[in-house]
């Protein structure tokens, strides 16, 4: 399954991690993850979520707040029996862990840019094999996976085609326009809606949507920590103003959550 992440030839295990045929060697940290990501293709130090995104995000989720996205993920995955999947952009593991449970025959991949995040993900299971990789280069062989789970994550979508094999497919899940309404009207003084299904133009030629389906509830935020940290976790946080953040933090919340999830195969 694995590639060099440097001249794409197939990655062996090799004392302390994985080495291609050329000589490019990878080790596995102390947690357990491969680091495939070579310092030449970063464009910064210390590339995607940083710690303090990584912990509000880890606290949020285990606060159980979107178990029901979580759950009904981990159940279409089940439906399509994939023998092997890869989660694109899994943050700290809390829904990759889940799909794992819900696929314990077959095998497991998840990658994330952030080392941070990788960091504290490869905790959560034994079982995935947890990498630190570009989503634009990911270190997998061509038309190895049946499966790809992309939850609230950008994709590249010649990456997610050459990737799948035949008869496989894309799991997306993403906001609809009516996701966290609430919060963006207490940061914002124009709350504009945004194109829900903007993603379905961008399918490629080669892939078509089978499936989509839709969830929606209302959270009730009474805590003041939970609110800070569903800003510290979302594009939100960083975009309206400090008053702004703080007339949310200081305030109870019920804020709408509104998951469309895509099943888009590869022909």
């Amino acid at each position: 399954m694995l590639i060099c992440p440097i001249c794409q030839a197939p990655l062996a295990e090799h004392d302390t991690g994985v080495a291609c045929p050329a000589g490019h060697r990878f080790d596995r940290a102390r947690q357990g993850y491969l680091n495939l990501l070579p310092v030449q293709h970063k464009k910064s130090r210390d590339p995607g979520d940083n710690q303090q995104m990584v912990e509000a995000r880890r606290r949020f989720l285990e606060g159980g707040h979107y178990q029901p996205v979580a759950a009904r993920l981990a159940a279409l995955a089940a439906e399509r029996q994939p023998r092997r999947w890869l989660d694109v952009g899994c943050g700290e593991g809390y829904y990759t862990a889940q799909l794992a449970d819900a696929l314990p025959a077959a095998q497991g991949y998840a990658l994330d840019i952030s080392r941070e995040a990788v960091r504290r993900a490869a905790r959560r299971s034994a079982t995935v094999s947890w990498l630190v990789a570009s989503m634009a280069r990911i270190p997998l062989a061509d038309a190895s996976c049946d499966l790809l789970a992309s939850v609230f994550s950008p994709l590249d979508w010649q990456e997610t085609l050459r990737l799948l094999a035949p008869g496989g497919g894309l799991l997306r899940v993403g906001p609809t326009h009516e996701h966290l309404y609430e919060l963006r009207a207490r940061l914002y003084e124009d709350v504009r809606p945004y194109d829900d299904e903007k993603h379905l133009t961008q399918i490629p030629t080669g892939m078509r949507l089978v499936h989509s389906e839709k969830l929606s509830y209302t959270l009730q935020l009474e805590a003041a920590q939970d609110r800070a940290d569903l800003l510290a976790m979302t594009p939100h946080g960083w975009r309206a103003t400090a008053e702004r953040r703080a007339r949310v933090i200081d305030q109870p919340l019920a804020v709408t959550v509104a998951i469309r999830y895509d099943w888009i195969q590869r022909d």
